[in-house]
């Protein structure tokens, strides 16, 4: 066989096949059945394997009006749980030749502008204006998957004029032509009953600051569930995602007199309960004998914690796999499968029956 010192051709392909240039285009193309003979669509492609040809992927995607291209938009990688859904959204995308671009939104915003009010010397400073990476988006991408805690960034970026997959989201007002959430209400639900059983009926909700459906999910199960239980009482302490935030939030929150002192610290997520945990030594609090903690994510944070977390697992590769999955069948004109995503709760050393008062 002749070694080619250029990069094959399709003519090339179609000379050692003995077939027209067209056979070719139908075979690598996938679109031969019913047009070209299984025989002669196995020599084509063992012609293209022998000469190393790849089809020109950018010409074809041109052809197609396509740029394989998926944009995901997160709040921010510094959680594990978001780098898990770009794993699993990457490795379904990579199946079906997608390419997947990240777009981390740190305060859940479109691309930043240097701020006005920076001065040197008391003179502004005229930054120079950061180039905005989707002024030209909608001509590159295909279509976007994006959480609803960066759903402000989707609007900065015009991400919403594209095929849209929401996850985290409002079904029921969504932007997007799908949604793919995991069964966060249902998680509630498991930690509020392992605490109610345990005997708890005095809680602190360490709720996460940030305006976002996921988050309101939580605290409206959390009172559904408690308003259904006799002799609860249900205080609420907003806190910024952070440790020091959770810790100066549950802090003042525990250390407010009144006549029921939580027993429990349900959080809306695990950094949320490392900061309680701060927070409860400080205070003189053993966890779980006089404060059970719990949390919601399962990240590696939750077994890194002592006693460890009780907290519920979320399958953040398997949410990243069906928010793709969902977004190529809407780029196909399908229906994606329906159905929220079970969580389960692990119970560990974070939480008991409340001690004697």
């Amino acid at each position: 066989m002749a070694h080619h010192s250029t990069r094959p051709t399709s003519r090339d392909v179609a000379q050692a096949a003995g077939v027209s240039q067209a056979a070719v285009s139908l075979v690598l193309g996938d679109k031969w059945r019913g047009r070209v003979a299984e025989t002669t669509a196995e020599r084509v492609r063992q012609a293209a394997r022998d000469l190393g040809y790849r089809p020109n992927l950018a010409a074809r995607n041109l052809r197609l009006g396509r740029t394989r291209t998926v944009l995901l938009v997160v709040p921010a990688l510094t959680t594990e749980f978001f780098a898990g859904v770009y794993t699993g959204a990457a490795r379904v995308a990579a199946d079906h030749g997608f390419g997947v671009v990240l777009y981390p939104s740190p305060e859940g915003v479109g691309p930043s502008r240097p701020s006005p009010s920076t001065t040197l010397k008391g003179r502004p400073l005229r930054a120079a204006p950061i180039p905005d990476p989707f002024a030209s988006a909608q001509a590159a991408l295909d279509g976007v998957i994006a959480s609803s805690m960066a759903a402000d960034a989707l609007t900065a970026i015009r991400g919403d004029q594209l095929p849209l997959v929401m996850l985290d989201s409002d079904p029921t007002g969504s932007l997007g032509a799908a949604t793919v959430n995991l069964d966060i209400a249902d998680g509630v639900r498991q930690i509020t009953d392992h605490l109610l059983g345990l005997g708890h009926r005095h809680f602190l909700h360490l709720a996460a600051d940030v305006p976002s459906w996921t988050f309101d999910v939580r605290a409206r199960e959390l009172a559904v569930r408690l308003a259904d239980a006799p002799g609860t009482t249900l205080r609420t302490a907003p806190a910024p995602i952070s440790i020091e935030g959770a810790l100066t939030a549950t802090e003042a929150a525990l250390g407010t007199p009144g006549p029921h002192r939580p027993t429990a610290v349900v959080c809306d997520d695990d950094k949320l309960a490392a900061g309680a945990y701060k927070a409860a030594r400080r205070l003189g609090l053993r966890i779980p004998d006089d404060l059970s903690v719990t949390g919601l994510d399962d990240l590696a944070l939750a077994t890194a914690l002592d006693p460890e977390l009780t907290t519920v697992r979320l399958d953040a590769e398997l949410f990243g796999e069906r928010g793709m999955h969902a977004l190529l069948a809407v780029l196909d004109g399908r229906t994606p499968d329906a159905g929220d995503i079970p969580v389960h709760l692990v119970a560990r050393g974070s939480t008991a029956p409340p001690g004697a008062p």
